[in-house]
């Protein structure tokens, strides 16, 4: 399944967050690609939406994890950003964190690639400089 979503304006994102986790109705695990500033956060921010978290903790840029849970659902929010070495992810327990059954949406994916499943999501997360759109999609 190839899927993807032209946003023009940010007031389409709550639509594209409800089409996007209605397609994954059980416990996944989604990486996002996209550069600096392209909206990933604030996607990722409009899916907890639509699990009814209210309280979103913001960017875990420097907790790296935020966690949630809504109903007995877990809800992992991971900021890879700041990760430098391969020791720290074995640290924080990330290996294990990625066991668990519940979604987890993580920015900054591909500095923890080693140790994510072949199932994972990738989403993609692309900006057009001339019309100042942005493009998401994913791929299994």
């Amino acid at each position: 399944m190839d899927k993807r979503w032209k946003i023009d304006a940010i007031k389409e994102l709550e639509t594209v967050a409800n089409e996007f986790i209605s397609l994954f109705p059980t416990p996944t695990i989604f990486a996002f690609d996209g550069e600096m500033g392209v909206g990933k956060t604030t996607f990722i921010t409009h899916l907890l939406k639509q699990f009814g978290i209210q309280e979103i903790d913001g960017s875990p840029t420097y907790s790296i994890i935020n966690e949630y849970e809504i109903n007995g659902l877990k809800i992992y929010h991971l900021d890879c950003y700041r990760i430098e070495q391969r020791n720290e992810i074995l640290n924080l327990g990330m290996d294990e964190l990625l066991n668990e059954k519940a979604y987890f949406f993580i920015e900054w994916a591909q500095k923890i690639d080693f140790i994510l499943p072949t199932n994972v999501i990738w989403v993609y997360i692309r900006h057009n400089e001339i019309n100042k759109s942005r493009e998401i999609a994913f791929q299994p």
